[in-house]
């Protein structure tokens, strides 16, 4: 089987048991077992078996990943516990290059004679897929690393900490929101381990181990006497750390406006208490005026406009029409980066990709083409300067290395080009958001991604927020419901004329970015300071105007 569970109880009373063992490979194993990584040595060889054999059928580049995946999520609704499970995954996958096209095979049967079978079968595909290539493969060149290792910094692995604990946790968040009048709260924890290892003929030996962590709840309130109901979600970002993300400190926090914010840490039980709060305000608020605003956009909104508006267009292989089958082409055409000129942004914007940011969902040592990452401009002052690449699209942009943007969500999944961190650089003058509200005439503050809805170039948009606060006279004057702005990539990113400084950056992602075919997930973090974007349209989504 790919996709083991080797653990799911469900029910308040699950008690201090839960792991004291677990059901690997038809066998019980001790917790510690299940979470000691696989001896290198035993990765290495296993990695050796299949280069040799591939190479010996043939291929003149071969690359080895061997991945162990282990996933728990912990699913709670007001009183009791509605799941704790466990999945591990593990295996390996072999890509190669022969005849001058891609081959790639996996399997989970992990003795010698299964690898090798593995690597021969990947050569034959290659073969096969040779008869279709217009042109062959060309890969940048990359240096072998040797025997290298990479691990996300960690103060506390949260797969160490006890279940009953994690559990207690989000009870006592319900609690909390339950204590403020909520009907209804589902709380959640969902934790990741990537043990990954690649080998390459180029002479990488690379052990990763790769940790993520996301808390959040969702909280509803009813208006007994209206019926109407009110939700509010967390405004936590997933982040590539260990349990120590649950444990704040003070100076993390940032506060002055409607909205508690986190920097590195998060307080998950501040932040449900001002969630219920916020919904008693959601159940009087006003319906928005549409007209022309200038926009507060806070890192916990902005980062999915990022995301689906920056970060996805300047995939190279959207570019080049790769994805047009399944998710869309981009307005980024080649012609407007060749021009060196082509007006993405005001000069207030610039835009860097990332894969080394600490705590970022996408903080890697190596790309799975065993590339060591790095970092580079995308939007320089205003001007789209580059795009996101890896080794077989280096050249087509005229690239001596690949930019170590390749990804594949698990050992049986081919690596291909994805996302790495993208995120809006702060500005350079000391301001802060509430700075930024004082100079706003009208206005709208967001906080927290909601619905959204973009075109196939990425060109077209529209986006709504958790939280929206109207701005009168650089005063908040109370919520409004139902905002939602709406623009074009290139007029809203034209519209930015502020961005707080450094003090105020903080990331935003998400676990499941989704992307080709057969559909693979991957984690990304988008990083920015609180933005004004002025005379941008917003529109009320729905409900009759007061």
């Amino acid at each position: 089987m790919r996709r083991r569970d080797f653990l799911f109880m469900t029910g308040v009373g699950v008690g201090a048991s839960m792991l004291e063992s677990v059901p690997v490979f038809g066998r019980l194993i001790s917790v510690e077992e299940a979470l000691t990584p696989v001896d290198v040595a035993l990765k290495k060889k296993m990695a050796d078996v299949a280069l040799n054999a591939a190479k010996s059928k043939g291929a003149t580049y071969a690359d080895v990943r061997i991945g162990r995946y282990l996933n728990q999520v912990i699913a709670t609704k007001e009183k009791r516990v509605e799941n704790v499970a466990n999945a591990e995954s593990y295996g390996l996958g072999v890509r190669v290059l022969a005849f001058g096209s891609w081959g790639f095979a996996a399997t989970n049967n992990l003795d010698n004679d299964s690898i090798a079978k593995a690597a021969a079968m990947a050569v034959a595909i290659a073969k096969g897929n040779s008869k279709i290539m217009s042109e062959p493969v060309q890969l940048a060149p990359q240096k072998g690393y040797g025997e290298v290792s990479w691990k996300t910094p960690l103060e506390k692995n949260a797969f160490e900490v006890p279940i009953t604990e994690k559990v207690e946790l989000l009870l006592n968040v319900n609690n909390e929101a339950l204590k403020g009048g909520a009907k209804y709260i589902n709380s959640n924890l969902f934790m990741v381990n990537e043990q990954k290892y690649f080998a390459s003929t180029d002479g990488s030996y690379i052990d990763q181990d790769i940790h993520r962590i996301w808390p959040t709840f969702t909280v509803t309130k009813i208006d007994a006497a209206g019926g109407k109901f009110e939700t509010r979600n967390a405004l936590s970002a997933p982040m590539g750390m260990g349990y120590e993300y649950l444990s704040p400190k003070d100076d993390e926090k940032i506060k002055g406006g409607p909205v508690t914010m986190y920097k590195k840490r998060y307080d998950i039980f501040e932040d449900v208490k001002e969630a219920t709060a916020h919904i008693d305000e959601k159940l009087k608020a006003k319906p928005v005026q549409p007209g022309k605003y200038d926009l507060i956009l806070d890192p916990t909104h902005l980062f999915l406009t990022i995301h689906e508006s920056v970060g996805h267009p300047t995939e190279l292989d959207r570019v080049l029409g790769y994805e047009a089958n399944y998710a869309g082409t981009s307005f980024l055409t080649l012609d407007k980066w060749e021009s060196k000129k082509f007006n993405f942004g005001s000069k207030n914007v610039n835009i860097l990709a990332d894969k080394t940011e600490v705590g970022s969902l996408g903080a890697v040592g190596y790309d799975d083409e065993g590339v060591k990452c790095g970092n580079w401009d995308i939007i320089k002052d205003g001007i789209l300067v580059n795009y996101q690449t890896i080794r077989d699209q280096a050249h087509i942009i005229g690239l001596k290395e690949s930019q170590a943007c390749c990804y594949a969500d698990s050992w049986d999944s081919i690596q291909f080009q994805r996302m790495p961190n993208v995120s809006l650089a702060p500005g350079k003058v000391a301001l802060t958001a509430a700075d930024m509200v004082k100079n706003v005439e009208k206005g709208i503050y967001m906080f927290g991604r909601n619905s959204y809805s973009i075109d196939q170039q990425r060109y077209n948009f529209q986006f709504s927020s958790q939280l929206a606060y109207e701005i009168k006279e650089g005063k908040i004057v109370g919520m409004v419901k139902d905002a939602a702005y709406q623009a074009n990539t290139q007029e809203f990113w034209n519209s930015c004329t502020q961005l707080c400084d450094k003090s105020d950056y903080r990331l935003g992602g998400t676990f499941s970015d989704g992307k080709g075919q057969p559909s693979q997930v991957s984690a990304v973090s988008h990083g920015s300071a609180t933005s004004r974007f002025d005379g941008v349209s917003v529109i009320n989504t729905g409900r009759k105007l007061g």
